[in-house]
Order: C-alpha cells, then sequence, then structure tokens
C-alpha cells in the first residue's frame, strides 16, 4: 500500500469522491503477494489465511487476485 501524505487528498482538485487517475494503481505489473491476496479478499491477515492465498497465487497465479476484485 501506498504511504501517500495525507496533504495530498486535501490538495485535489477534483470533484469530491472521484479518485483521480495519478492515484489509481491496478498492480498489473507486479506480482501479488499473499497478504495482498487475502486483503482484496475481505479476510484478515493470519497465518492460515497467508496459506491459503499462498495456495491460490502457486494454483492461479495473478488470476487469483484478480477473481476478488471487482
Amino acid at each position: 500500500m501506498s504511504e501517500e501524505p495525507e496533504i495530498l487528498s486535501a490538495a485535489r482538485t477534483e470533484p469530491q469522491g472521484i479518485t483521480p487517475d495519478r492515484l489509481l494503481h491496478t498492480g498489473a505489473s507486479d506480482r501479488p503477494s499473499a497478504e495482498d491476496l487475502v486483503l482484496a479478499s475481505g479476510r484478515d491477515v493470519t497465518p492460515r489465511t497467508l496459506e491459503w492465498a499462498r495456495r491460490k497465487l502457486a494454483e492461479e497465479g495473478r488470476t487469483a487476485i484478480d477473481k476478488q476484485l471487482p
């Protein structure tokens, strides 16, 4: 996750509720981690969910996280 300063969101000029393109990130060029998959699935990060995510990533690759996102 990004460590963007809070000031950045206060300085935006876009209408309220619209995320500017410069802040959007699909992750298409990264390799998702097991923690990324757990968080994308809405679960808590625990040893059990991390193991589940590792198995899913090993079986499905990036598709595993793409299935979790709208």
